[in-house]
């Protein structure tokens, strides 16, 4: 098996692999230099959202060596991380977990290998191209990539460094930083958003930051338990099964459980500090509600934004020296045709069948089904099937290990006739 990408799923993968088919061969390739997880948002003070038994490993093995909390142990930080008095770990402390687990794999990865095209071979397999024109062959492929990150029309098309997505946020400061005063803008209103206008706020004191939100404020993530039921393994099968039309509805009830909201712990972080500057005369940071992004120009002197206020129907523009955008990711399996498939599965991506909507047609073990009279090897999306699977598989840690579960499975279960 090749496994393209080495984040959280591909991980997880190679931990189930390990722990229930020690027999099947696999390599993994990924396009970082080494293993990382959100390094360009790992904000001091920043926390994951999820329980840290949620881990890599718990659901499916609470006895497994690659635990979060055995991590704590090897690394003797487990009571100092027990007696913290905090909901949930901090992101810095996740990311060591991350890349602590990935290390174990150091002989089944090759960093720096950035996969560009999976093929299919006359005997049945697969062969996965490289952006260093090497060749690499298998009886299958899982597929791992994450998602595209997301930026707004007016951005499409401009090709321009001083806009970036907030996922680069750390590796951009110094950038910003050498630029004193620098006009920064941060559209979205996402927990993403709000983090980095206060991270920045501290960060560069005489900068002045706008804050562009297309709603009235920052919604609170909905984190009561009865949404939280989202992330049960049952609720995959339940969605699963559900219609097109239910999906939609489903996705609408529960939308705020993971997208364009923000724990509440950062929402009163971030109004506190707008509250502090209206009494100190001082507003380094502001908000500019129920407002579009309408086009987007760059010049030498910064990047022009156009903006609409969606209300009143106010019009202006705001000139700036760098935009951080924070609206998220796009979704790889929905209805628009760019985002049918991962990029690398572009060569096959005829062979694959379609629903009514036009999303790929995924099994329920995450394995892509081919089109009638066809045939594919078993080549399965690692963390990109929402729209198939439902919200435990949005980029949240809460499934990975169970997920992994039913990939390996189905995979020994293909490999083996």
């Amino acid at each position: 098996m090749i496994g393209i990408g080495f984040g959280p799923s591909n991980i997880a993968l190679a931990i189930a692999l390990e722990e229930i088919y020690p027999d099947m061969k696999a390599l993994f390739l990924e396009g970082q230099s080494s293993a990382a997880w959100q390094p360009g948002m790992l904000l001091s003070g920043s926390d994951i959202q999820h329980h840290p038994v949620r881990d890599l490993v718990s659901p499916r093995n609470p006895r497994s060596h690659y635990s979060f909390i055995n991590h704590l142990h090897e690394e003797e930080r487990l009571f100092e991380f027990l007696n913290l008095n905090i909901p949930f770990p901090l992101r810095k402390d996740y990311a060591r977990y991350v890349k602590w687990a990935a290390r174990q794999f150091d002989d089944q990865v090759k960093y720096g290998t950035r996969a560009e095209s999976v093929a299919l071979l006359p005997d049945g397999g697969v062969e996965v191209s490289s952006a260093d024109g090497q060749r690499y062959r298998a009886r299958s492929v899982v597929v791992a990539t994450g998602r595209p990150t997301h930026f707004p029309p007016a951005f499409k098309a401009l090709d321009d460094s001083r806009v970036f997505h907030y996922t680069q946020y750390l590796d951009r400061v110094d950038e910003i930083a050498a630029l004193p005063g620098a006009r920064i803008a941060v559209v979205g209103g996402s927990q993403g958003a709000a983090e980095i206008c206060l991270d920045a706020a501290q960060r560069f004191p005489q900068s002045p930051i706008k804050n562009i939100l297309r709603g009235f404020g920052y919604r609170q993530k909905d984190l009561s338990p009865f949404q939280g039921e989202v992330f049960f393994p049952e609720f995959i099968d339940y969605y699963y099964e559900a219609s097109p039309t239910s999906k939609s509805a489903l996705d609408r009830q529960l939308r705020y459980t993971n997208y364009s909201a923000a724990d509440i712990d950062v929402l009163t972080a971030y109004h506190t500090k707008l509250y502090e500057q209206r009494l100190d005369g001082e507003y380094q940071i502001q908000l500019l509600r129920n407002t579009d992004v309408v086009n987007a120009e760059s010049s030498k002197s910064g990047i022009t934004l156009e903006l609409f206020e969606q209300h009143l129907g106010d019009k202006g523009s705001l000139e700036v020296d760098f935009v951080i955008v924070a609206t998220g990711f796009v979704d790889l399996t929905d209805e628009q045709g760019e985002n049918f498939l991962p990029r690398v599965l572009s060569p096959v991506q005829h062979l694959v069948d379609r629903t009514p909507l036009r999303h790929a047609r995924i099994g329920r073990d995450y394995r892509l089904q081919p089109s009638a009279g066809d045939e594919l090897p078993p080549i399965f999306l690692n963390g990109l099937c929402e729209t198939t699977h439902g919200l435990g598989d949005a980029g949240s840690f809460s499934l990975v290990s169970l997920r992994a579960a039913a990939i390996a499975d189905s995979l020994s279960k293909a490999l083996a006739s």
